[in-house]
């Protein structure tokens, strides 16, 4: 029998090339008249953000920018917008970027609402309904944050990771446009499209999935597999891209209907301690949490292994090839391994303690240990095979 469950899906998606034009159609659908556009630095230096400005101006309605999110959105950041909203009197937030302004965007939503610091809402069951309508507008394809509900953000004090989820931040509307992928560089390119290869294979494993998490997590995991390569070294390759932002979603699913597990326990904790690239982690790490869960996720690895075009019968040795493979894969694509992040091996013992503390740490396949987080990070840090 399969075991009782929900699946809720309160965004509304939007996807093709081409798609960013809908952005106007669907303010108008939410009756936007302030709108508030979350987004970074980089991506209004690069011009990318003129892209959605010219539509709204094309609508004539009033909004606001909002560009000071960081990489690993932080406490501060989140606060700080949501005074901006509240002051602009702010009824619509437009999201446009990567996970960080995603995330932030979606914290946001409620702060502007209903006050207080972003860290009183932690864990589930503290937000209201009553929170800002959101539109999200992904430029990579990595997080597949524009169609989950929840948003992961920086305690800066304690240097610690935590997230916020309910059903009430969701967007209304994802609009997800591979054409806005086509600039994204090789670099960002690889380790955000093996973050969307994690989000896949932690939501088809964990120990809370369900069939339809499970079903979305594998053809993922074919998506991305089958067309990384290409979307980083020829970028311009519109259908390598497409299939890969669709991979992204997909995974995005997976992982928002069933969870994340020890490889984002232990990027989380790289990410809140040296605020490194969170998606850079979850690549690096990737292989290493796979072969310790083997001896308890055999048969899924298999399957991921054949959704990745591996061809043997036997389970154990298609599992075993399947995680060479994304050694492989990671190789060819470039992505450095763990000591380009500066870790201190002095930290490992701490680093462990944070990953032990992740609130995602018992959907992982295998119970894992501080001591064995521990152990996960030496092996990553001693091993040659990431020059």
């Amino acid at each position: 029998m399969i075991d009782s469950f929900e699946f809720i899906l309160p965004t509304k998606i939007r996807y093709g090339a081409g798609i960013l034009k809908a952005l106007g159609e669907e303010l108008r659908d939410l009756k936007a008249r302030k709108i508030m556009v979350i987004t970074d630095k980089g991506l209004v230096n690069a011009g990318m953000l003129d892209k959605v400005t010219k539509i709204i101006n094309e609508e004539s309605m009033d909004y606001v920018i909002y560009d000071e999110i960081e990489a690993n959105p932080k406490d501060y950041n989140v606060e700080a917008c949501a005074e901006v909203a509240r002051l602009e009197s702010i009824d619509t937030i437009v999201a446009f970027g990567g996970g960080s302004p995603i995330d932030a965007a979606k914290a946001v939503a409620v702060l502007a609402r209903q006050g207080g610091k972003v860290r009183d809402y932690q864990g589930k069951g503290k937000i209201k309904e009553d929170c800002l309508p959101l539109i999200t507008i992904p430029t990579t394809a990595g997080t597949g944050s524009e169609v989950t509900f929840s948003s992961v953000i920086t305690d800066t004090r304690e240097k610690f990771k935590f997230t916020i989820k309910s059903t009430a931040i969701a967007a209304k509307t994802a609009i997800v446009d591979p054409e806005l992928t086509l600039t994204v560089p090789p670099l960002v390119t690889a380790a955000t499209g093996i973050d969307a290869l994690t989000h896949a294979i932690e939501g088809y494993t964990a120990n809370c999935t369900e069939p339809i998490a499970e079903a979305v997590g594998l053809y993922a995991v074919e998506y991305i597999s089958g067309n990384i390569v290409e979307a980083v070294k020829n970028g311009r390759n519109l259908a390598a891209r497409d299939k890969m932002m669709m991979g992204s979603l997909l995974a995005g699913l997976s992982f928002s209907h069933a969870d994340v597990a020890s490889v984002h326990c232990m990027a989380e904790a790289l990410g809140s301690l040296y605020d490194a690239p969170h998606g850079m982690c979850n690549a690096i790490l990737l292989p290493y949490v796979m072969e310790y869960n083997l001896p308890f996720a055999e048969y899924k690895y298999a399957r991921i292994a054949r959704a990745m075009g591996i061809v043997e019968k036997n389970d154990h040795e298609a599992a075993v090839k399947g995680i060479e493979h994304i050694k492989e894969l990671s190789e060819e694509i470039g992505l450095p391994g763990i000591r380009t992040l500066n870790v201190n091996p002095a930290d490992f013992e701490l680093l462990a303690e944070m990953s032990v503390m992740n609130g995602s740490n018992d959907s992982n396949p295998r119970k894992v240990t501080k001591d064995e987080y521990v152990l996960l990070f030496k092996k990553a840090y001693d091993d040659s095979f990431f020059k």
